[in-house]
Order: structure tokens, then C-alpha cells, then sequence
């Protein structure tokens, strides 16, 4: 076995010793720095071919970016930039992306992991078969302060195509017309270990701008475990016997928008409401709110309610605004702690704020702080998003084994990054903003 990991257990030997050393040490990547672009235009990946991912996709969108692979965080993404068909330049979205914890605190209150910097997560990278990655590459990571020194080669980094199915379907102006096309994404993934659990990173790029990040669960329950009562767990194996204890998994990402090469970032928050009920056959009606973020926030998902980080100098051929659109996935909010009560958090830029718990390294202050307290009123200049998705996993007898993967993540979405849908087919491409009929 490559790397002894600890598992989800109570018992653990050693573990005070492990997290000191893990805090202590500095958190440094796998890759060459990566050089901002000279200009929004020239926002393609600039790093060495070795680093570098650069996918044209079958319907004509090309992604770029660079990878790095970090001690603690794992991998991360930087300088990605999109560029669909129409498009003279590369796109430039994110400076960077990256998870920044999951913290896995137990219903009876017996423990809690920070796995990302207190137990191991980017040092339980595991090796990839060719089978899981079938189409596709599988690069070779070097983790960096490998605590399994002799093998610090580890062949983890899965970059493939896939179709996701109906990317739209239309119904034309005749019955034999229809326009309709299959949508390709370009899949960037690892698979980390972290005691008996197995967590699968993807990052999802699709051919219509869309990003999708998910991390999925899977491996085995622990057995350790086995040992909740009523109310805190549930049954598996035959009776009431061996009590699975219900736990969380908090999963936060860190998202650094870099729009049409600029960090100065604008947040814009929407809110919509019904102002008049319905009356007789008039349907109710409804406004939407704008709100300009300027101070960092805390913010929580409500019915109605979205953000999008707009672009400070970047416009779409119809002179609108570029801006990428925060779109949550389905959540269970942690009350627990101060850091996983709200849903998503935009602060502003500091080197030194990369994990969202248990924040490590030589920042004085801010070391071991969390990022709910990184919000005090500052102004925003170059914001970075952090995102909270949570699931309380209550075990079930389809958990074992192994247990099927369980998948939580968000999305950010193109709004008016162009000025039509990237996948527009020729003959409709003259219907912007109006609609005429087609042959």
C-alpha cells in the first residue's frame, strides 16, 4: 500500500502529531506558478505543456487552463478560460478554482475532520485504472511533501470528454424541422482516500459555458462506526444491531473570478418577490430587485434569490455586461458550526485565506481562523467566492458495500457572456432578440 491513511475512526494514534505537523507545514503545489495575461484577449493557459489542458470540443467550444497540485487542497485549477465558436479570443472566467474543505463533523458529537487540512486529503491522491478514464488521459501527479516520500508519482489526473445528452431541442417552423444538438464536456477529475472514504473531485466543463463542480462520496462505511444509538445512526446488517453513525460532509470550494482578465470582479445579488395577487383571471405578478455587493457578505439561498459575478470591463456583441451566474445544487446546511451556517461567502482577496476551516499557515491572525470571520465590512475590490454544499448522510443498507457514490456540488453559469446560445445553429443565428421564421 502506497500511504498508511487514518481512518474515520475515534481511535487514532498519533493524530495530535499528524495535524501539528500538517499545520505547520507550508502548503505548496505541483506545477510552475502560473503568469496572469498580458491582456483579456491572450487569456489562454499559459503554462508548460505538462501543466496545461487545452480541449476543443466536437460542437466547437474550446477550454484552456492550467492544473497545479497542491498539498492540502489537492488540485487546482487556474487561469481557465472558455471560448465557443463566434469567438475571436479565449474568455477568460477563473484566476483559480479549488475545494477549500470538507469538514465531516459526527452526529453523536464524538469527532469532527477538517480532511482537508488536518487529515490528509491531497496525500491520499490515488492511482487511476486506464478503465477510469476511458477516452481520455491519465497525467501523472507529483504530490508535493509526499508523506510516502519513495512514491510521490502518483498517476491521478483524469482529462476526458463526455456527452451530457440534449445540450436543446427546438421544433422548427415545419413538422420535418428540428434543431437539436448533443452537448460535450470536457471532465477534469482525481479521487482522493481519506480513511474509508473515497472522495471523486470533478470539475465539468461544458461546451455552452457552464461549470460544473461536484465531489462524490463513495468507498466504505466505517466500521469503527458501528457503534450509535437510536437517533444518532442507523441499522445495518440484520436487527437493530450496528448502528452506522450519521454524520455530515461540508464541502466548501474557493472560486477566484478573473472575467475578461480582471479581477475587479463586480457581485450583484437578485431577489424576486410576488407584488399583487392573482385577481380573477390576472395572474399574480412579480419584480425583481437588484443589489450591488459591495461590502463582503455572508449569504444564504432563499426562494428567489441568486448572485452573479459580473465583469468590470468585459462586454458580449450586444454590449452587455459578461457575468457567470452562482447556482446552487440541493443542500443541507450544517447549523453546527459558524463557518457552515450560511450558504455561500464573497470576501475580499488575502493570500492568506485559502481553506475555509481551520485555516493553516504562517498568517499570523488568520491562521486556523475560518471564513465567517473573514467577513467584517471590507470593501470589495477583487471578491472571491466560497461556497458551501452540504449533505447529512444517515446510512442506509444500499451503503455497503462498497458504497454507492453520493454527489454534491453547484454550478456557475454563462449570463450574457455571449450574445446567444454558444450552440446556435446557422440558420436560426439571425434571430437575436426577435424571431423570424426559418426554412
Amino acid at each position: 500500500m502506497r500511504v498508511i491513511r487514518y481512518s474515520h475512526a475515534r481511535k487514532r494514534a498519533a493524530v495530535g502529531l499528524t495535524v501539528a505537523a500538517l499545520a505547520a507545514g507550508a502548503t505548496t503545489g505541483a506545477g510552475p506558478a502560473v503568469a496572469q495575461p498580458r491582456t483579456a484577449a491572450a487569456a489562454a493557459a499559459d503554462c508548460s505543456a505538462a501543466y496545461r489542458i487545452e480541449q476543443k470540443l466536437s460542437t466547437g467550444t474550446t477550454w484552456r487552463m492550467c492544473w497545479r497540485y497542491d498539498s492540502k487542497a489537492g488540485l487546482v485549477l487556474e487561469n481557465i478560460s472558455y471560448q465557443p465558436k463566434g469567438e475571436s479570443a479565449p474568455i477568460k472566467v477563473l484566476n483559480s478554482g479549488r475545494l477549500a474543505q470538507i469538514d465531516v463533523p459526527y452526529d453523536d458529537g464524538s469527532v469532527e475532520y477538517d480532511d482537508l487540512t488536518g487529515f490528509g486529503f491531497a496525500q491520499g491522491l490515488v492511482n487511476l485504472d486506464p478503465g477510469e478514464c476511458p477516452g481520455g488521459t491519465i497525467k501523472t501527479v507529483k504530490v508535493p511533501d509526499a508523506w510516502d516520500s519513495e512514491h510521490p508519482n502518483v498517476n491521478g489526473l483524469c482529462t476526458t470528454t463526455r456527452s451530457r445528452g440534449h445540450a436543446y431541442r427546438m421544433q422548427g417552423d415545419t413538422a420535418n424541422k428540428v434543431f437539436q444538438t448533443q452537448g460535450k464536456d470536457l471532465l477534469v477529475y482525481t479521487v482522493n482516500k481519506v480513511g474509508w472514504y473515497e472522495y471523486m473531485t470533478e470539475w465539468r466543463f461544458q461546451d455552452d459555458g457552464t461549470v460544473n463542480m461536484n465531489v462524490g462520496a463513495t468507498g466504505s462505511l466505517s466500521y469503527g462506526d458501528y457503534d450509535a444509538g437510536d437517533g444518532r445512526g442507523w441499522p445495518i446488517g440484520k436487527g437493530a444491531k450496528a448502528f452506522a453513525t450519521s454524520h455530515s460532509h461540508n464541502v466548501f470550494w474557493r472560486l477566484d473570478f478573473g472575467l475578461d482578465g480582471s479581477s475587479k470582479t463586480k457581485v450583484e445579488q437578485y431577489d424576486s418577490k410576488v407584488t399583487a395577487p392573482a385577481r380573477g383571471q390576472a395572474a399574480p405578478t412579480n419584480k425583481t430587485t437588484r443589489t450591488k455587493i459591495t461590502k463582503e457578505l455572508s449569504g444564504d439561498y432563499q426562494t428567489y434569490r441568486w448572485w452573479r459575478m459580473v465583469s468590470e470591463k468585459g462586454k458580449n456583441k450586444d454590449g452587455h455586461a459578461r457575468s457567470y451566474e452562482v447556482v446552487p445544487g440541493p443542500t443541507t446546511r450544517y447549523p453546527g458550526r459558524s463557518f457552515t451556517k450560511h450558504d455561500v461567502y464573497f470576501t475580499e482577496y488575502n493570500k492568506c485565506e485559502q481553506f475555509a476551516s481551520n485555516n493553516p499557515g504562517n498568517c499570523g491572525a488568520r491562521a486556523g481562523k475560518s471564513v465567517d470571520t473573514w467577513v467584517n465590512g471590507q470593501t470589495l475590490t477583487h471578491p472571491v467566492v466560497w461556497v458551501n454544499v452540504g449533505f447529512h448522510h444517515i446510512a442506509r443498507d444500499e451503503d455497503q458495500q462498497p458504497m454507492p457514490v453520493h454527489w454534491q456540488g453547484f454550478s456557475i453559469a454563462p449570463r450574457d457572456v455571449t450574445a446567444m446560445n454558444p450552440l446556435t445553429p446557422d440558420p436560426l443565428a439571425a434571430q437575436n432578440g426577435h424571431w423570424q421564421p426559418t426554412s
